[in-house]
């Protein structure tokens, strides 16, 4: 009956191991590296959560209409490493950003930079291919 339980419980233990880098991805799976673009919008949402933070940005085109740009991050720890807080960036900062746009919905891109106007503070650049392509990936603080 040990035996039976020890082997179960060292089973569920690869297994939860194994599951977060199942789900992990890549940059060329989700994001297209000749697609780069630059816009200005207002922060609606900071999510501080792992693997990746997100930050979404209202973006006003030139005929009004607002998209809602989702983009992706490195994760909290890395953010914070870069001198980062949870009120470096809040609902409401008028912000630049750099990122990647998505392979299917154009929204919803990789953040490369991002700079808060209020104060010109560059808060974050670490994302991208050349992230993507560094061997040590998006944890390198530039």
């Amino acid at each position: 009956m040990r035996m039976t339980l020890g082997v179960l419980v060292a089973g569920l233990g690869l297994f939860s191991l194994a599951v977060p880098a199942v789900a992990h991805h890549g940059f060329d799976t989700e994001y297209d590296a000749t697609k780069k673009v630059t816009l200005t919008g207002v922060v609606s949402k900071v999510e501080w959560l792992n693997p990746h933070m997100r930050v979404y940005v209202d973006v006003t085109d030139a005929s009004g209409k607002v998209a809602t740009w989702n983009l992706e991050m490195t994760s909290p720890n890395t953010v914070r490493r870069q001198g980062w807080g949870t009120n470096s960036l809040l609902p409401g900062d008028k912000v630049t950003f750099t990122g990647f746009e998505g392979k299917v919905v154009e929204t919803r891109g990789s953040l490369f930079s991002i700079k808060k106007l209020s104060d010109g503070r560059e808060l974050f650049t670490a994302g991208g291919p050349e992230a993507a392509n560094n061997p040590s990936g998006a944890d390198t603080p530039r």
